[in-house]
């Protein structure tokens, strides 16, 4: 066999398994990063001797820089190979991780999770991309279902785990949790795949330095925003991110192989599966964000009690995310996934319209109902997206992926601050919001669907 007809077909056994297993410790390891931290939040804040608003920015400089990195990577993947830069990732990850348990002030703790950001996003960059050079086509919606299997395994962990670490040891040990995880992912490493054809061309410096600008404007003045003290500045930020956005996508569109995927969001199944990744993102991120306020500040629960009461939302995701990988190799995506943005809204709708004393099992079963329309949707999306992308953009259309999934993390995170601050967080408002943007999802894949359709 060729090697192009062996990378059509994903990898050989059992050398498939052990790249599985490679970048499924791998996706753990820095979704774990990612969500691990915000429980040792308010322990930070006290040793460290800064406010509760302060120390949030550990978690906000992480997801900024990951963010700003992804597309910027996914082109430098392609020219230095993919397996190399998610190896770099991780080895500068391990590096950063070691540092952060010699800091002693706020500062340097922030220099050190911008590093940790920085090797997670040469990593996730091309995740998606091996991904696809991993499983034989036929399957890759099954590898996309395992792989959001272990996001959500990971997220139903990460708190439990980080609240054990901070009550038994000291804090900096949250942050090297996840090493072990990127040790055994190096040392098998080397099963993980390379592209048949490296792409050789020129360094893209300036196209990637001008978008992670742009991202930083457009994400920090939405952070920024949310601030009643620099709503102002925020503003501004944004607006600029916007007018830098406009001039950044013409000079894309001029250029054989962007880092910001014009090519890609030009195609409509590409560009509206990015969008509703956006819309349906922001959606679950809003609803995870805003209930426990609601839980807390409204229905009297305690903090531990939160945690609980959420847990229905990613260990439903856990059987529903590979039911959903499987489907979609044999169901169109836009069935599954009009179909579970239906189950999501209606969800929401109940979720919006709680009793004035709900018990655990009236949340329960509204979240396990939400967690099945969103896993629905996700899997079946993200294999559309990544497989209808041409060979030589898989990188290019997982740093879309990847950064569309962020966007919406943290727009939602964002949506819900700007509520709060309004005075109308706590109530119905945030689930009615974010049934808006489930239905944009919805609409998103109706019509690619019709795109599709017309074209033949």
């Amino acid at each position: 066999m060729s090697a192009e007809a062996e990378a059509a077909d994903g990898l050989p056994m059992p050398r498939r398994l052990l790249a599985i297993v490679a970048i499924s410790f791998g996706t753990a390891l820095f979704v774990l990063d990612g969500a691990v931290a915000n429980v040792a939040l308010p322990t930070i804040a006290r040793e460290l001797g800064v406010g509760n608003g302060v120390v949030t920015n550990v978690v906000t400089v992480y997801q900024l820089v990951l963010v700003m990195g992804l597309l910027p990577f996914a082109s430098l993947g392609d020219r230095i190979g993919h397996r190399r830069l998610y190896q770099i990732g991780q080895a500068i990850f391990l590096v950063t991780s070691a540092a952060v348990y010699f800091v002693n002030d706020f500062a340097a703790l922030l220099v050190a999770r911008a590093g940790q950001a920085l090797g997670a996003g040469m990593a996730l960059s091309v995740s998606a991309a091996m991904l696809r050079e991993i499983y034989p086509a036929r399957s890759l919606g099954s590898g996309m279902g395992i792989n959001s299997v272990i996001v959500a395994t990971t997220y139903a962990i990460a708190p439990t785990l980080g609240g054990f670490i901070v009550e038994h040891a000291d804090w900096r040990w949250v942050f090297v949790a996840a090493v072990p995880l990127a040790l055994i992912s190096l040392v098998i490493g080397r099963s993980l795949p390379e592209p048949v054809r490296r792409q050789d061309r020129a360094p893209e410096r300036l196209s990637g330095i001008w978008s992670a600008l742009t991202v930083l404007l457009l994400i920090g003045g939405l952070q920024l925003a949310t601030h009643g003290e620099t709503d102002v500045y925020g503003i501004a930020a944004v607006l600029a991110g916007i007018v830098s956005a406009w001039f950044l996508v013409r000079r894309e569109r001029t250029r054989a192989n962007p880092v910001v995927p014009v090519d890609l969001i030009a195609n409509p199944v590409l560009g509206l599966s990015a969008l509703a990744a956006i819309a349906a993102f922001l959606a679950s991120s809003s609803l995870m964000v805003a209930l426990p306020f609601r839980f807390e500040q409204v229905y009297g629960y305690a903090p531990g009690e939160v945690g609980l009461l959420l847990l229905p939302f990613p260990l439903t995701m856990l059987f529903v995310a590979p039911a959903a990988g499987w489907l979609s190799d044999r169901v169109a995506a836009t069935k599954l996934g009009v179909t579970g943005m239906s189950i999501a809204i209606a969800a929401l709708v109940l979720l919006a319209f709680l009793p004035s004393d709900p018990g655990a099992v009236a949340i329960g079963w509204r979240l396990s109902l939400a967690a099945l329309g969103f896993g629905l949707f996700f899997a079946p999306n993200s294999r559309l997206l990544i497989g209808r992308a041409p060979k030589d953009r898989s990188a290019a259309a997982g740093g879309l992926l990847s950064t569309s999934r962020l966007m919406g993390q943290t727009l939602g995170a964002a949506l819900v601050g700007l509520l709060l601050a309004l005075g109308i967080g706590l109530g119905p408002v945030p689930m009615l919001a974010a049934c808006g943007f489930a239905v944009l999802a919805a609409a998103c894949s109706m019509t690619r669907f019709f795109a599709v359709t017309r074209k033949r």
